[in-house]
């Protein structure tokens, strides 16, 4: 028996997580600048962490908590969900991570029907354990979220239908979803979309997200909507939410309250769907148990600061964009698209740069800047740019890189 004979084909057949390719490049490329990783570069609000200081040495903080998140932060998401998302017919759910979101939701419902993995994802992958059997179809859009994407194949879900987005807004194709839904059999059991998008940068306008509920709740299928950008928004854009028995919405603190490494996300599920929630606490104490205790009390009086705190911040990120735009002009007009909300830009490659990897790893080496080649999103040919990252004078140093790159790569090809 060979070395990989007794490992899980689902873990043999997962594609290697695009980030860890692009830390592997950045650790071997000299005094690289990062426009790759979806982070920001804000902390936490420091009131919030003085106020966790106090905590530390306090018994409750290093025990076990409940499943489904400390009382206290778990009352202040649901009047959050009412107020800011007018989700009205909902429950909460803490979990570690966004990522981790996803995947409860998925089993929930599963067990309510029969039986998902990462960043804000290990939710994503719980959801598609509560929802998904081997052999079951499910639904996502290019380009789309490569971690998703990938919790699906470690999860044994080999029937992943990618769906067209529109070639000038990246929006989902509604058309072709309606399509699929009544001829594909089985019915697909999971539609999935990000608002705004990762890694496109996109925002699904409100009538458009509930042209894709109507579809999937006629069909019975289960929408999952990772919603983790939700105060990312430029030009005037508003994020909406819809809610109904069949939809699952995630959100995570991670990017807004600078909260990457505390792992705190939430699921709003719905409350009127029988059962959902005892099949969620099977999952999540089998998983992770609880988030973290003293992550759940950041989380917590970072919400007492309130979203004006992170909207501020969002507000400043719209000069990244600007400047990073300009960057990316060498590859003419039509290529950009994106920004409108999240932290991302999409550009397409020259015709001739169908290996996008090959490009991101020659920016790399020859020009030290960094992004995420499309291909991970299922659109070869492309790359994601984040402008979150970096406080503006980074951020311009990054930018000179990468548009002496792009017209290098424009007018000579990529030069060693």
């Amino acid at each position: 028996m060979g070395s990989y004979g007794m490992l899980a084909k689902r873990a043999l057949e997962t594609e290697m997580p695009v980030m860890v390719q692009i830390q592997e490049l950045i650790r071997g490329a000299k005094n690289a600048i990062s426009l790759a990783q979806g982070v920001v570069h804000w902390l936490p609000p420091k009131k919030a962490l003085e106020k966790v200081k106090e905590l530390v040495w306090e018994p409750r903080i290093s025990r076990y908590g409940a499943d489904e998140g400390i009382p206290e932060l778990r009352e202040a998401l649901m009047l959050k969900l009412r107020k800011e998302n007018k989700l009205v017919n909902s429950s909460v759910m803490v979990t570690a991570g966004a990522n981790q979101v996803m995947n409860y939701a998925s089993r929930m419902y599963a067990a309510h029907l029969h039986r998902c993995y990462k960043r804000n994802q290990q939710a994503f992958v719980n959801i598609v354990l509560a929802l998904c059997d081997p052999g079951d179809s499910v639904v996502m859009f290019a380009p789309y979220y490569f971690n998703a994407y990938m919790s699906f194949q470690m999860t044994g879900i080999t029937n992943i239908l990618v769906g067209p987005g529109n070639p000038k807004t990246l929006h989902p194709d509604a058309d072709w979803l309606e399509r699929t839904l009544s001829e594909t059999r089985p019915i697909p059991k999971v539609v999935t979309v990000v608002n705004p998008g990762n890694p496109s940068g996109t925002y699904i306008p409100e009538p458009l997200l509930k042209r894709i509920s109507d579809l999937c709740r006629k069909a019975g299928s289960w929408l999952i909507v990772d919603n983790t950008y939700e105060y990312f928004m430029y030009d005037g854009l508003k994020h909406s939410c819809i809610e109904g028995d069949h939809i699952v919405n995630i959100f995570s603190f991670s990017k807004a309250y600078g909260m990457m490494g505390w792992r705190v996300g939430y699921i709003a599920y719905p409350s009127g769907v029988e059962g959902f929630a005892t099949q969620l606490l099977k999952i999540q104490d089998n998983i992770p148990i609880c988030a973290s205790i003293l992550s759940q009390h950041l989380a917590l009086y970072s919400l007492e600061v309130g979203p004006e705190w992170v909207t501020a911040r969002v507000k400043d990120l719209v000069k990244n964009r600007e400047i990073l735009l300009e960057a990316l002009s060498p590859l003419g007009e039509d290529a950009v698209r994106g920004g409108e909300g999240a932290i991302y830009l999409w550009a397409k490659l020259p015709d001739k740069y169908v290996d996008d990897f090959k490009v991101v790893r020659w920016l790399a080496t020859r020009h030290g800047v960094v992004v995420i080649p499309g291909g991970a999103s299922g659109c070869p040919g492309h790359v994601r740019i984040s402008f979150g990252g970096l406080i503006e004078p980074d951020c311009r140093s990054a930018a000179e890189r990468l548009k002496k790159g792009l017209e290098e790569l424009v007018s000579n090809g990529m030069v060693e």
